[in-house]
């Protein structure tokens, strides 16, 4: 079984974030960028694939030269090749478009994708490229198995959760539950070592056009202050949480 693993590189979410040019552009000066946790937990169900069932397992970016480390961190979890999009990932068609490219060119039976980046939230990647690939798809899937040519999987939905079964090939949009949190897998010396030694192929882009731009990007409104009340005085709570912050 081939499997290719798209891996977003995001800001770490303790990251201070800003913007520059009137805030129609993203400040990376001094930001963490980490593998998209809901990519790594995809990352670490096929690293259980390759383990248990002899997979291959590639990952994929779309990205300029500063995604790299990004790459080589998922080549030390475990995968076997990188290939990085040489282009910025600018919107979810644009990226879905260069994805299905190299996924169309690789001929993998099963693409993992999280269902979301924790940067910009879209959650639209996933479903394009399974619709540019014409395969099955399934989303805010939290369990996977894969027994020759047919996958079972469990996916949450609201109230619950949903088990299909389903043929390859096969895109999921992945999240936590595929597997557990104490499952991820941190590098080891040994494993970043032979990263090293690993292929990362850069391609062209093929120049999908973005469908969206961003104008401008507005901070949440600051907390306001807080009121400490001493626990026995319950009529000036109840004063303010009345008069002032119009609660009751």
């Amino acid at each position: 079984m081939k499997i290719l693993v798209c891996i977003s590189h995001v800001p770490d979410t303790t990251s201070k974030i800003n913007f520059t040019e009137g805030d129609t552009k993203f400040d990376k000066n001094g930001v963490q960028f980490v593998i998209n946790p809901n990519d790594e937990f995809g990352l670490t169900r096929a690293m259980w694939f390759k383990e248990k069932q002899g997979a291959s397992v590639d990952v994929v970016n779309v990205g300029e030269a500063d995604t790299e480390p990004t790459l080589r961190k998922a080549l030390a979890i475990g995968a076997d090749n990188a290939i990085r999009v040489n282009t910025p990932a600018k919107d979810g068609f644009q990226v879905a478009k260069e994805l299905a490219k190299v996924a169309q060119d690789g001929g993998y039976d099963l693409v993992i994708a999280g269902r979301e980046s924790i940067d910009y939230n879209g959650g639209m990647v996933p479903g394009m490229l399974a619709k540019l690939l014409k395969a099955n798809f399934v989303n805010t899937c939290v369990s996977l198995e894969v027994e020759g040519d047919k996958a079972t999987a469990i996916r949450e939905i609201d109230g619950g959760k949903e088990t299909l079964t389903t043929s390859l090939p096969l895109v999921i949009g992945g999240q936590k539950g595929l597997v557990e949190e104490s499952d991820l897998k941190i590098p080891n010396m040994r494993g970043i070592m032979m990263a090293r030694k690993k292929p990362l192929n850069v391609v062209d882009p093929i120049g999908a056009e973005e469908k969206t731009s961003a104008d401008k990007f507005e901070k949440p409104a600051p907390k306001g202050d807080v009121k400490l009340i001493d626990k026995d005085n319950l009529d000036e709570l109840i004063n303010l949480l009345h008069n002032e912050a119009k609660a009751i």
